[in-house]
Order: structure tokens, then sequence, then C-alpha cells
């Protein structure tokens, strides 16, 4: 395909950068990245506890550095060994990314890395292992991610301040989103009263889109159904709104002065969980300036190979808040919903955590050694 007619090289004319959710071995020592990168403009990249399951206990790849690494150290635990092998390929993606990273000034080419999603109701444990997963990365181009929890908020304010970049992660509600943008602007302020430089730090809102609809439909079968398949989309609509709001206010301009960057919208669950909805729903109709899109590897070259690109973002707007608005004249809690969203998100990326470190541990003692 030429490059002109790439879509997915089309939507950084809409200010939309498009990152890979997902990373293995192979995707990094095959030239499989570096071809991503130079022929489809791809400008970052996303991991999490289950892409690195998948990638690391259903395979072969990483079975020679395993043994490796338990030969050296046959002492450590299941979780320090997923650390060393998760370092090391966070590392090479950033590595592999760095050209775009300095092409965009800074803006792109970067790699989220997550801490334990058994943390996320731990502030102190989140800044501790937040600040020791930068370090022993070691790469400018990283993003930790944080939950978007109670608990996160916080973290989130110390880590900007420590000026380490953040991927808040499980967002669902504006209103929360509110809180995270918050965060992020105290823990520039507070970096800026004490005389060190907000230039450079970067992160990004991760808002998780397609659960939204798949919690919501059912709701709304007997009473609205037309308005299935377009609660999510409304609700980005609506936090990207805000993100407006927020960063064309008077208190980021301070900081903007200073050098401080706008905290980027990301959307991320933007795969169809729903087969009667068009693939492309959750990509296609979230497209504007200051956004990224995550998109893992199905959805991607579904794009890739018939993705229509327009400015959508802010598009329909009004008619997209009067649903948020309107499920509380049906009888629908949208609070209660993204609250409970944000209770399963949590409890779930826990559960994968928990199954990578069994899966780990199991497959260490299939190649004769134990963690």
């Amino acid at each position: 395909m030429p490059q002109a007619d790439n879509p997915l090289r089309r939507l950084s004319a809409c200010g939309q950068s498009v990152w890979y959710d997902d990373i293995h071995r192979s995707l990094l020592t095959s030239g499989e990245l570096a071809r991503l990168i130079a022929e489809d403009d791809l400008r970052g990249l996303t991991s999490n506890p289950t892409i690195f399951d998948k990638a690391i206990t259903s395979t072969h790849e990483y079975d020679t550095e395993i043994q490796r690494q338990l030969r050296a150290a046959p002492e450590q635990s299941s979780r320090e060994l997923f650390y060393t092998l998760a370092v090391a390929d966070i590392r090479e993606a950033a590595d592999l990314l760095r050209p775009v990273y300095h092409a965009t000034d800074g803006v792109d080419g970067l790699v989220s890395l997550e801490v334990s999603p058994d943390l996320a109701d731990d502030t102190e444990a989140t800044v501790r292992e937040a600040r020791a997963l930068h370090a022993r990365l070691g790469r400018a181009n990283v993003l930790i991610k944080v939950p978007a929890t109670r608990a996160g908020l916080p973290a989130i304010a110390e880590l900007i301040a420590d000026g380490i970049g953040v991927n808040v992660t499980l967002l669902f509600a504006v209103e929360r989103y509110e809180a995270v943008v918050d965060a992020y602007l105290s823990g520039l302020e507070r970096r800026l009263e004490s005389g060190r430089s907000v230039a450079g730090i970067n992160s990004v809102a991760s808002f998780f889109v397609s659960r939204l609809d798949t919690a919501l439909d059912p709701l709304l079968a007997a009473c609205r159904p037309e308005w299935q398949g377009c609660l999510a989309i409304a609700n980005a609509k609506a936090a990207y709104r805000r993100f407006k709001e927020f960063f064309e206010s008077p208190r980021f301009a301070a900081l903007s002065a200073a050098g401080a960057r706008p905290q980027r919208l990301l959307w991320a669950s933007t795969s169809t969980k729903n087969p009667a909805y068009p693939e492309l729903l959750y990509v296609e109709s979230l497209i504007g300036p200051h956004t990224v899109n995550t998109l893992p590897p199905a959805t991607y070259e579904a794009f890739r190979v018939h993705g229509k690109v327009r400015s959508t973002l802010e598009t329909e707007v009004e008619t997209a808040l009067a649903k948020l608005t309107g499920l509380a004249e049906l009888g629908i809690d949208l609070n209660a919903v993204t609250d409970r969203l944000e209770e399963e998100g949590v409890a779930a990326f826990a559960r994968s955590f928990a199954n990578l470190l069994a899966d780990l541990e199991a497959k260490a003692a299939e190649l004769g050694a134990s963690v």
C-alpha cells in the first residue's frame, strides 16, 4: 500500500497518534515493530499483564531467557522474574521508538509499563514501585501505568512532581477524569514551585471505551434500544470537551508558559466487543487533535486496510451529551455503572497478574528450574 493511502498514517493529519496495544519478544527481534513504525507511522506501544501473560507463558519465545535468568539468580520470585523479562522488552521497544520520540520533540515514541495491579489501592506502594521501575528502565521515552483509582490519584500527582511520565489507566467516568487532570496539574505545579522544570513531562489519560457500551446496552435494551452502542462514544466526547476546557484554562496557561504539555486523552479498549457493531466503530468515531488511540493487532490491521479517516471527535457533541444526561431519566445511574467498571477492571487486571505469576512459575518448573 502506498504510504499516502495508508489510513493509519493519515490519522496524524487529524492530530491523533496511533499506538500498538501489544508486545512480545519476536515483535521486537523480528523487525516487525520497526516495520510498523516505518510503514504505518506507529508512534507508541502499550502493555498490560494480560498481554505479557500471553506473550511469556503461551509461547516459547522467552524460554531461553527464563532459563538464563534462573541460572543466574535461582532464588528470585516469579514477580522478580517477570519484571526482569518485562523491563528488557520495554527497554528494547523504547529504543526502537527513540527516533519517533526525537522526531516528535518527545511527544510520541512512548512505551508503557504497568505497576503491579495488586497495588491499585495502595498509594505509597504504587509510588515506590513506579519510581523503581522508572529508574530500572532508564529510558526517557517510557510511561509508568497507574490506575485511576482513588488511591492512584495522589500517586499520579507525586510521580508527575518527580518528573516521571504517567499513563493513567482504567478510566471510565468523566468525573474521575477531572480528578486525574487535577492530579496531573497539581504535580506540575508542585514541581514548578520547587524550582524544577516542567518541560518535556509526558502523561496520557486512558479511557476504556467499549466496556461502557457492554455494561449499558443490556440496560437500554427495553427502554432505548436506539441508544445501544452510542453511550461509550458519547462519554468519550464529553471527556474530550472537558479536556479542552482544562487545557485552555488560565491554570494550564501558566504551566504551558513554563514548557508543560497537555495530558492527552488516550482511547483504550477500542476493539468492538459486540459483533453486531461495525468493526472500527470506536476508532472511526473518536478521531481528533491531541489524542491517542492504542489498537490491538486485529483492530490495527483492520484500520490499516479499510479505515475511514475524518475528524469525528467534535461532531454531534450536543446530541451525545443529551444522551448521557438522559440516562438518569431512564433510571440508569451512570456513576454506579462506571464505579462498577472500575472495580471490575482493577480486579480483572489483578487476576491477570496473579495468573501471569502462576503461569510463569509453572513454566519455570517445566524448564527444569524453580522460582
